[in-house]
């Protein structure tokens, strides 16, 4: 396949809220509860809830700034490339990438929206449906063409989950981010089926899949004090593993058929070790009678699981062992882990090095995830109107410049001194 033929739906990307976002979606009464951005007294950006600061870290919003400058270290919103917190800006970045579509998780509530479900609340539940009606109307409703909404819970409470998980469905949302391990967080854990299981059911019969994001489940690797941050990225994915197992093992994929998992930005190196691992625990501790319907557990595992990487060259080499029909591509954007504008080349590069055939690369660009979050790529549109070329030469003005943060800064506030 030619690299301008391809078609790349990305099923892991971030947005970077922008601080005017819960203005339109709050009720009047609560307004001064709302989340809001502060500038520190050292010029940092700052969202606060309740109270608590939660920051917007640079890795969160490298994308175009030269290595040099990634790190930790707060970001303002003036130093990022503006396709980080504005729609129509991130739409023309995704036409120099001949991204098509995207599914967007969220930057200051965290993950999965700890940062606001640390305040069990009557108020905080109104967050997240304040927050879900900004990125399914606005964000994703200015291009609906574009994006796959993704909707936040109020994790503390199972009927008020199960209530949103039905309005976000209404509205045309099918997929939610959870927590990896939410014992982490001092939810129970998705063994307790009293808990979760409500939960679950309305999963499915909403058609709506759950997304597990690495990251939220940092906490069940001890790692050493003075480790350094490399430990915590390299890391992360290993996690997916856990969550797999907790599911897999649990209730969720064994007694909820069509309940659906999204192990977002895992890769899916863990996946021929863990699922050999498993067959081989099922068939050789019998004694502990666990019920997979007479099936294996990789063959339920696959019933239920899509798995995303970003850059995975040597497993894509086991993409049908894994399972040709259960992986899917992200691109990740903005974060350190991106590849922005050449995603396609990258892309193809590493498919046609494991000697993918054009069948198995769109089903990994974008048919797989499309099938699995009932979304259509084309809108109407023709194939080769969606293509990485056709989108591309829709932005052949868009500026691929590396810039300083510094930089950044002095073009926003240029574009600011000129609106007003």
């Amino acid at each position: 396949m030619r690299c301008e033929d391809l078609i790349l739906v990305s099923i892991d990307d971030h947005v970077v809220e922008p601080p005017d976002m819960f203005h339109r979606h709050v009720p009047a009464k609560y307004v001064d509860e709302a989340p809001r951005v502060i500038v520190t007294d050292d010029g940092i950006d700052q969202w606060v809830y309740q109270g608590k600061p939660t920051g917007v870290s640079g890795l969160n919003a490298v994308v175009s700034w030269p290595a040099e400058e990634w790190g930790r270290d707060p970001a303002r919103f003036a130093e990022m490339r503006p396709g980080v917190y504005d729609v129509h800006e991130r739409v023309r970045d995704m036409n120099r990438n001949g991204i098509v579509g995207s599914m967007c998780f969220p930057t200051f509530t965290g993950f999965s929206a700890r940062h606001l479900n640390q305040h069990q609340a009557d108020v905080t539940i109104v967050m997240v449906q304040a927050y879900n009606d900004w990125h399914i109307d606005e964000w994703c409703g200015a291009y609906p063409d574009r994006f796959l909404p993704l909707a936040l819970m109020p994790t503390w409470n199972p009927e008020a989950m199960c209530a949103e998980i039905r309005r976000v469905a209404a509205k045309g949302c099918r997929a939610i981010t959870m927590p990896e391990i939410p014992h982490l967080e001092g939810l129970p854990s998705y063994h307790d089926i009293d808990y979760w299981g409500p939960v679950f059911r309305t999963l499915v019969d909403e058609n709506v899949v759950m997304c597990l994001h690495i990251g939220s489940g940092l906490g069940a690797i001890s790692m050493a004090d003075d480790a350094p941050i490399d430990n915590m990225i390299v890391l992360a994915t290993q996690v997916s593993a856990i969550t797999a197992q907790d599911l897999l093992w649990g209730p969720a994929m064994r007694a909820f058929p069509g309940l659906k998992f999204a192990f977002s930005e895992g890769g899916i190196g863990w996946i021929p070790f863990f699922l050999d691992r498993c067959d081989r625990h099922y068939t050789n501790q019998r004694w502990l009678r666990r019920d997979f319907g007479g099936k294996l557990p990789s063959e339920v595992f696959k019933e239920h699981s899509l798995a995303c990487y970003v850059t995975d060259p040597t497993a894509l080499k086991l993409r049908h062992e894994i399972g040709i029909d259960i992986i899917a591509w992200e691109c990740d954007y903005p974060h350190s882990d991106c590849f922005w504008p050449d995603a396609a080349e990258k892309v193809l590069a590493e498919l046609d090095g494991a000697g993918a055939d054009d069948s198995d690369i769109d089903k990994i660009t974008w048919q797989n995830s499309c099938r699995f979050f009932d979304w259509d790529p084309f809108g109407g549109k023709r194939r080769e109107d969606v293509t990485v070329g056709a989108l591309r030469a829709a932005a052949t003005d868009v500026d691929v410049s590396i810039r300083s943060r510094a930089e950044w800064a002095r073009l926003y506030e240029q574009a600011h001194a000129t609106a007003g």
